[in-house]
């Protein structure tokens, strides 16, 4: 039991961080190409409380974390609303929109290698090991996510960066695959195939952020 606190303790603040800010920065990305419908809603913020949905940031990521013994996440927050009706060049400028979730991920998972670093390089004290922890479980949070969202499936970011830059007679096509998206990623997940094909990219991802800071 005090094994599972002391993961559910290190594990909360990059979790929720790395679900929320994804989502932040598709609304500030959106805003900045035009559609302000999040701004509108006051859902353009860095308060991770305004985007935290009590069964997807916090009853899923935990119960997933327990039953998979630690070795796999998965949650999402609140979707920041994207009109794409009403960006400058809705087609072009969605590319950007999405891949601002994924990039915001990328930005995290550098930021907690960074604070993995200082972690090593100050002086050992109460305080180097948790935030050494912690910056582990950040990196690895970050590049789960940032993997599963470019995966190429609408309604991830993935399949929405694949619809902006297909032909719209297949963009049209493919978009219709959002309704059946979450059904098909839950499939892909529990027969094992989400895992296969994720789990070699998060380990790169993971080890060539290591190689950046010096981590090994």
């Amino acid at each position: 039991m005090a094994s599972l606190i002391q993961t559910l303790a290190i594990s909360a603040l990059p979790v929720i961080f790395a679900i929320t800010l994804h989502e932040a920065a598709h609304g500030y990305a959106a805003r900045h190409f035009g559609d302000p419908t999040a701004w509108q809603m006051g859902r353009i913020s860095l308060n991770p409380l305004r985007h935290i949905d009590l069964v997807g940031t916090i009853i899923i990521p935990i119960a997933i974390l327990l039953f998979s013994g630690g070795t796999f996440l998965f949650g999402y927050a609140k979707p920041v609303p994207v009109d794409f009706s009403r960006l400058r060049h809705p087609k072009k400028d969605m590319f950007w929109v999405a891949a601002a979730g994924p990039g915001a991920n990328l930005f995290m998972a550098l930021c907690w290698a960074s604070m993995l670093k200082l972690a090593w390089l100050m002086p050992s004290n109460e305080f180097t090991l948790p935030l050494s922890e912690m910056s582990k479980v950040g990196i690895m949070v970050n590049c789960v996510l940032m993997v599963l969202n470019l995966l190429p499936l609408p309604p991830l970011d993935g399949g929405r960066i694949a619809v902006s830059l297909l032909p719209h007679a297949l963009a049209w096509k493919f978009a219709q695959l959002e309704r059946w998206g979450f059904p098909i990623l839950l499939l892909l997940l529990f027969t094992g195939i989400l895992g296969a094909v994720m789990n070699p990219l998060v380990m790169v991802s993971a080890r060539l952020i290591e190689l950046i800071f010096g981590l090994y």
